[in-house]
């Protein structure tokens, strides 16, 4: 006599479980977890003390947004700063970084929209006249960690 599971959608959930299945997702996840890469991040000329340094680590669709996939913050302190991102999967990124004197979380800016907290891109990426392109400040992420180091500017 042949075991149902009642419903069609029950049968093929049930399907998708077996032994050999359920090995083939474990080995899949594994895969993608050791293919994950750690970016590490040294963020040069930081002016002071107070506040944070916030970077986040961004494909080209999401340059210059606010919803980059990747954040970090540390501490502000003169001079260098070290952030880590851990489980990046490889892929082709940018970084974008700001000391966050006043601690707000946001950008501060002037009434021409010119950034009052010093802020500075992978690659050293130069602003003229606006932000630098994803093709500038982007560096290639495989399977083995990547150190990445910039300076931060006041502009």
């Amino acid at each position: 006599m042949r075991k149902t599971y009642g419903s069609k959608p029950a049968k093929v959930f049930w399907f998708f479980f077996t032994k050999k299945n359920c090995l083939l997702l474990v080995f899949m996840l594994c895969v993608s977890k050791a293919l994950a890469a750690d970016i590490s991040i040294t963020i040069h000329g930081v002016p002071s003390n107070r506040g944070i340094v916030l970077a986040t680590l961004c494909s080209k669709e999401n340059f210059l947004q606010p919803i980059c996939p990747w954040r970090g913050r540390a501490p502000a302190q003169q001079g260098d700063v070290h952030i880590t991102l851990s489980g990046v999967p490889p892929g082709i990124y940018a970084v974008q970084a700001f000391h966050d004197e006043n601690g707000n979380g946001h950008l501060d800016t002037n009434f021409l929209g010119i950034p009052k907290e010093a802020m500075g891109f992978s690659n050293d990426a130069p602003m003229h006249f606006g932000p630098p392109d994803f093709a500038v400040a982007s560096f290639r992420v495989g399977a083995t960690p990547v150190a990445v180091s910039f300076s931060l500017k006041k502009y």
